[in-house]
C-alpha cells in the first residue's frame, strides 16, 4: 500500500484505533472519509478536522452498507482503500446457556460479517481503480486467545483466514489484501484498556504501523513490534507460554 495519495473510506472511525490511523494517514496527503454511527461526534470531529469527510453509518446493518457505500462511491469516484474498522470486544461466560450467545451473535456480526458486507460493496469499485487495497483489521489475539473473549478471538481468527483468501483470489487484479494486526492498544475497546500498563500506548502503535506502511509497501501483514509475541507463539514451539502469559495460567493450564 503506498503511504500517500490516496482516497480512503474507514468505517468505524470515530474513536481509538479508527480515528487515529485516519488522522495520520490524512496528514501523509490521503483523502480520508470517515464512518460512524454517532452524527454528533461525525459532526465534531470534521469540524475538529477540516476536509476529512464523514458519513454516518451502521456496519451492524446491510442496508445501510448498501446505501452509504453507493454514496461513498458516488461522491468520492476515486476512492481506492477500504479499511473496515469497526469491532466490538466483550467478555463472555460459555459455562452458562445464557452467558454469551446475545453477545456473541452480536460479535460475529459486527466483527465478521461487517467486514464481509462492506467489501462486497466495494470489490467492484476497488479493481476499477488502478492500485487498490483493502486493508482488513485482526487482532494478536487471533492467534493466541484470550480466555474471557471467546467470540472476539474467533471473530479476529475468521478475519485473518479470510484475508489469507481473499488475498489468492485477488491476486490477479488491482487490489491488494493488507491485514493489520494490532496487539493490546490503550484505547476504549474494553473498559480499562485505556490506562493498562499492559497495553501499548496509541500513539507509538499509529507511528510504527505508519512507518511500516511507509518503509514495506508490499507487506501482506502489519505486524507491529509489540504484536510478535502473539502472532508467532506456535512457530516459535512456546505456545503454551504464550497462552498461559496472557491468561496468567499456571503450568497446568489453571487460572
Amino acid at each position: 500500500m503506498n503511504i500517500s495519495g490516496n482516497t480512503i473510506f474507514i468505517p468505524g472511525a470515530t474513536s481509538g484505533i479508527g480515528l487515529a490511523l485516519a488522522l495520520a494517514l490524512r496528514a501523509k496527503g490521503n483523502e480520508v472519509i470517515i464512518g460512524g454511527r454517532r452524527t454528533e461526534l461525525l459532526e465534531r470531529i470534521t469540524a475538529e478536522n477540516p476536509g476529512l469527510h464523514a458519513y454516518r453509518i451502521d456496519t451492524t446493518d446491510p442496508e445501510s452498507i448498501a446505501t452509504v457505500s453507493r454514496q461513498v462511491i458516488v461522491e468520492h469516484p476515486d476512492v481506492n482503500v477500504l479499511i473496515p474498522m469497526a469491532g466490538i470486544m466483550r467478555v463472555e461466560d460459555w459455562t452458562r446457556a445464557d452467558g454469551f450467545l446475545d453477545t456473541a451473535e452480536q460479535i460475529v456480526t459486527t466483527n465478521i460479517l461487517g467486514p464481509i458486507r462492506l467489501i462486497a460493496a466495494f470489490i467492484e469499485q476497488l479493481q476499477s481503480r488502478p492500485e487498490s487495497t483493502i486493508m482488513t483489521v485482526s487482532s494478536g489475539l487471533a492467534f493466541a486467545p484470550l480466555r474471557v473473549t471467546p467470540s472476539y478471538n474467533a471473530s479476529k481468527a475468521a478475519i485473518h483466514m479470510l484475508s489469507e483468501s481473499i488475498r489468492l483470489q485477488l491476486a490477479r487484479t488491482s487490489v491488494r489484501v493488507l491485514e493489520l494486526e494490532p496487539p493490546s492498544v490503550r484505547t476504549d475497546l474494553m473498559p480499562g484498556q485505556a490506562e493498562s500498563d499492559f497495553a501499548m500506548p496509541l500513539e507509538d502503535f499509529i507511528a510504527e504501523v505508519m512507518q511500516l506502511i511507509e518503509t514495506q509497501p508490499d507487506a501482506t501483514e502489519i505486524q507491529v513490534e509489540n504484536v510478535t509475541f502473539l502472532r508467532y507463539g506456535e512457530a516459535r514451539g512456546d505456545y503454551e507460554s504464550v497462552v498461559a502469559t496472557i491468561n496468567q495460567l499456571d503450568p497446568h493450564g489453571r487460572p
